[in-house]
């Protein structure tokens, strides 16, 4: 297999099973491929036919020299994070079209996922694409520039966005209003509030996620 635009573990389908599909997951700020390659193994049973991708962030994290992020935080100032996030699109964009060229996959078969920061970015990807994706699901985000991204939505996948109800480093409130941001502009969306949660992925969560790109890949 060739190297890819970012370091990434793959994940591919038991018994070199055809692949069909392909879950693109996202790790948070501070995180690495490794953490969010959970999701895959607790996964990959229930979806036979596709290979998790799990690259790590292009830059090491400036809090974090172990992990990774999509865009820096060590500045609250709008117009610097969005100008790092763009930069972290086009970059996940050519990773993605390197993903489906080594697997002969279109963006129809791709599903988005991501936690945190990457939820942020998943979000993105997901409404700024020329061509549709499969879906796009989303653990305790939100939209990184409103303004900037309604001006940009080309394509509008199926989301299912879920999120800790004590969530205190991506606070709720994002959940509901992303959900109205979306809903705004006509996207299919799901949420569901996670009780007794904070910034992690439970396994109710998980769950409702596995269910719903199952039912969109089939």
């Amino acid at each position: 297999m060739k190297k890819f635009r970012l370091d990434s573990i793959i994940i591919k389908p038991e018994k070199n099973a055809e692949i069909k599909n392909a879950i693109l997951l996202l790790h948070g700020y501070g995180g690495d491929g490794k953490d969010i390659s959970m999701l895959a193994y607790n996964w990959k049973r229930h979806l036979t036919n596709t290979v998790f991708i799990c690259p790590n962030g292009h830059e090491v994290c400036s809090i974090n020299p172990n992990g990774y992020q999509w865009f820096d935080l060590s500045t609250e100032e709008e117009s610097y994070i969005l100008d790092h996030s763009l930069k972290s699109e086009r970059i996940l964009n050519e990773f993605v079209s390197e993903i489906k060229k080594e697997f002969n996959l279109s963006n129809n078969q791709i599903c988005l996922c991501g936690f945190s920061q990457g939820c942020m970015m998943s979000i993105n990807l997901g409404l700024v694409s020329n061509t549709e994706y499969n879906c796009v699901v989303g653990f305790s985000g939100k939209i990184i520039n409103k303004k900037n991204l309604e001006n940009r939505i080309k394509t509008k996948p199926k989301f299912l966005l879920l999120h800790g109800d004590m969530d205190t480093i991506v606070p709720p409130n994002n959940l509901l209003e992303t959900k109205d941001f979306l809903l705004r502009q006509k996207v299919h969306v799901i949420t569901k509030m996670i009780k007794n949660t904070e910034h992690t992925i439970p396994l109710e969560a998980s769950s409702l996620a596995l269910q719903f790109i199952k039912s969109n890949f089939n």
